[in-house]
């Protein structure tokens, strides 16, 4: 194009004197074409500057994508922008070196838009109160109870502290929230005064060694349910020390525990951190009553007895809490009855309460902290009662109390849990708050439409907290609440995530589940899925359907969630997936290629993931659509050796699927997995289980799901060294990786 030369010039002398000028995130990571008589120009200054001497290599005009020597250049972008440098990082012995300096990541660039633009409109009188003027400004004198949480307030119905205060509000409590307070002091714990009925207390909505450390025992540097993802707003062992504090503070008001962390250490359970066995958490907190489970109906049973004058100490015959008795009281009770000391016949509750006449003693503390048998016994005997239509009372002994485990509390009907998921939650965080909650902005525009899991995953505590039993939302309250979301100024249009723990168990169930529960002798999907259950996902499609077609709603996605055998089932479910609801990447969970690590997961062993891979592709293939499986890998869970480590290296170099989704294996409490790591036992059949134990072994294990990755190159090396697997080093297309002059072989010259 004519006289497009001479704009060329004037751009490249715009662009030279506007560089310094620009931020340096803002610049492109290629080289520039220059010109010509700019560029003599320059170099006839430079060398009356250094009398003809080359100059240093300026890092700051340029930076090629890739560097001849193999060196990496990494970009810290944060201080990039203030010292507009690009850092060269060398390791000791001269070749390129990650380090902390890089450049943002897409979801740490969106973290930060979110705090620049965070702020709440939100009038503090639509919220639950958290300060003495909120709770003056309703004209109230006093609360009727305080709930003390270890995550931030977030009006949402994702959050527990959220439903349960919402639900007793519904019931005409006056409720207020401590929500991460100060635990040096009992200073924090009076600011709402003295309630009038009880405090609540719950770590939140994780347990608070899961959100404090990572599998490592290492201190996490984020924390999703703190105000910016700041770490360190919640202590260890959180319901504890909360309670310790309120005792301090009000040593006559009562106070119930709940929450993920009370409810799953209930009993004698193995400690991660201690590496012991503990006491239940209800014999070290001196609090009066755990809710164990989705608590709504036990919280609002509670506060009502105690309106009326009702002692918490006497409340004894609600479904799904734990109380405890004086050991004394124990023994003499054990004595009088008539049935044997494994089952101890006891009428405690009124002829018209709904409540077990039976109770089933297991090992007590004393037995369980020194025999590993006793402890898989104990957790054989509690699984197998988790269940709210047939479950006994179970009773553990400690030294200085007994602890008393009422039968779970039904799962809530249709009706009910509609109505807990519609109360006026604000889907927000409390306006007080500075910066944004990292889990609500995950959840914001998600629908929540059951509860419960049947999938039975050995690591998982779902079943015993939320049950196997599936409880599920109307269709239309699924819709209202869609509506709703579509009126908030900052939705986009995009329903983010639909489902429950599970995606697609919505509408699901057992024809047994009614007259009998769960059963007792065998899963619902593992090893094959029960011929009884219905895995229809006709519900879940009609819903899918009709929130795609609400106005103002342009995607509807589950990326996540899925249980993939269970969408065999139904390919009508599984080529809607594909056509509608998949935004690029759908995120699954294998967990592990190897036949005796998936058995001992009670997991789908790859046939299965193979066979749901190839319809996956055919129906994206059917829709034209390019469309991914992230898979989720786990190391170092009972029953993985190092050869089933190498075996799924191997699966995943042949089959594809390299992914960065991996994680170490944590043992928490009350799973099946976390009875076998600590016993070594399979808790149902009896037989040894190998559990890799030494940091060293876990460690190769991790690397072997990263073998490609440089930095561990040693780790795999020894692990295939160990194995009797160094057929696998070399160049050959099969290798897992190249073969190369190691550091050990280095120092030993040296």
């Amino acid at each position: 194009m004519r006289g497009s030369g001479a704009r060329k010039q004037n751009m490249a002398k715009d662009r030279a004197v506007k560089n310094e000028s620009v931020p340096e995130e803002n610049r492109k990571f290629s080289r520039r074409k220059s010109n010509r008589e700019t560029d003599r120009k320059t170099k006839r200054e430079t060398d009356r500057k250094t009398g003809g001497e080359i100059p240093a290599k300026k890092t700051s005009s340029f930076v090629p994508k890739k560097v001849e020597t193999g060196m990496e250049v990494k970009f810290r972008a944060n201080a990039a922008r203030k010292s507009k440098k690009m850092e060269f990082v060398e390791d000791s012995e001269g070749k390129g070196k990650k380090t902390e300096s890089r450049s943002e990541t897409k979801t740490e660039k969106k973290e930060k838009k979110q705090k620049k633009g965070f702020s709440s409109s939100l009038p503090l009188s639509k919220f639950l109160p958290m300060s003495p003027e909120e709770v003056k400004a309703r004209g109230w004198k006093e609360l009727d109870i305080i709930l003390v949480t270890g995550d931030a307030y977030v009006d949402h119905s994702s959050f527990g502290t959220a439903i349960i205060g919402r639900v007793l509000e519904d019931a005409g409590f006056r409720v207020g929230i401590i929500a991460q307070p100060r635990w040096d002091s009992p200073e924090d714990f009076k600011k709402l005064g003295k309630p009038r009925l009880f405090f609540s207390v719950s770590a939140g909505n994780t347990d608070s060694m899961v959100s404090n450390l990572t599998p490592g025992l290492k201190p996490r540097d984020k924390d999703a349910y703190s105000p910016g993802g700041k770490a360190g707003l919640r202590p260890n062992r959180a319901t504890i020390i909360y309670s310790n504090r309120i005792k301090e503070a009000f040593p006559d008001v009562p106070i119930v525990l709940g929450g993920i962390e009370a409810s799953l250490r209930r009993f004698a359970h193995y400690d991660y951190l201690s590496d012991k066995v503990r006491q239940s958490i209800l014999a070290d907190a001196p609090a009066d009553l755990i809710v164990y489970g989705m608590g709504e109906l036990q919280i609002v049973e509670i506060a009502k007895r105690l309106q009326k004058g009702d002692d918490l100490r006497e409340i004894r015959d609600i479904p799904g809490t734990v109380w405890k008795m004086e050991v004394k009281a124990w023994k003499e009770l054990k004595e009088k009855s008539k049935g044997t000391t494994e089952t101890v016949a006891w009428d405690i509750a009124s002829e018209a309460a709904e409540f077990p006449k039976e109770y089933i003693e297991i090992p007590s503390f004393s037995e369980v902290s020194q025999d590993k048998a006793a402890f898989a016994k104990a957790f054989r005997t509690y699984f197998l009662e988790q269940n709210p239509v047939t479950g006994k009372g179970v009773v553990q002994p400690h030294p200085k109390a007994v602890i008393m485990q009422n039968r779970p509390m039904r799962p809530l009907t249709e009706e009910e849990l509609d109505h807990v998921y519609e109360l006026p939650y604000m889907g927000e965080a409390h306006p007080s708050y500075k910066e944004p909650i990292p889990a609500l902005e995950m959840v914001k525009f998600s629908l929540t439409t059951h509860r419960g899991c049947f999938g039975g995953c050995s690591f998982c505590a779902i079943t015993q907290h939320q049950g196997r039993m599936i409880a599920s939302r109307s269709i239309e309250s699924v819709l209202r609440e869609a509506k709703k979301l579509t009126e908030k100024p900052n939705f986009k249009g995009i329903i983010n995530g639909v489902g429950g723990p599970t995606a697609n168990m919505y509408g699901m169930g057992c024809r047994t589940w009614e007259k009998r529960g769960v059963c007792l002798d065998k899963a619902c999907l593992y090893p094959q899925i029960c011929p009884a259950l219905d895995t229809s996902h006709k519900k879940l499609l009609e819903l899918m359907k009709r929130l795609r077609e609400l106005p103002g709603v342009r995607q509807v996605f589950t990326g996540y969630g899925v249980r993939y055998d269970l969408a065999l089932e139904d390919e009508e479910y599984l080529e809607e997936l594909c056509a509608h609801h998949i935004s690029g990447q759908l995120r699954i969970a294998p967990e592990h290629f190897s036949r005796r690590v998936t058995d001992a997961m009670s997991k789908p062993g790859k046939e299965v993931y193979e066979k749901f891979t190839e319809k996956f592709a055919a129906f994206n293939k059917k829709c034209g659509k390019e469309q991914y499986i992230v898979n989720y890998l786990m190391s170092g869970h009972p029953g993985c050796t190092l050869k089933d480590m190498i075996e799924m290296a191997e699966y995943v170099r042949d089959h594809g699927g390299y992914t960065e989704q991996v994680q170490d294996f944590t043992p928490t409490p009350m799973t099946v997995s976390t009875c076998m790591y600590y016993t070594e036992l399979d808790p149902f059949t009896g037989k040894k289980v190998y559990v890799a134990r030494d940091k060293k072994e876990k460690a190769m294990q991790r690397a072997l799901m990263h073998y490609r990755s440089p930095a561990n190159y040693e780790l795999v090396y020894e692990a295939l060294e160990k194995a009797g697997r160094l057929d696998l080093v070399g160049n050959a297309h099969k290798c897992l990786i190249r073969r190369r002059e190691r550091k050990e072989k280095k120092k030993q010259e040296k």
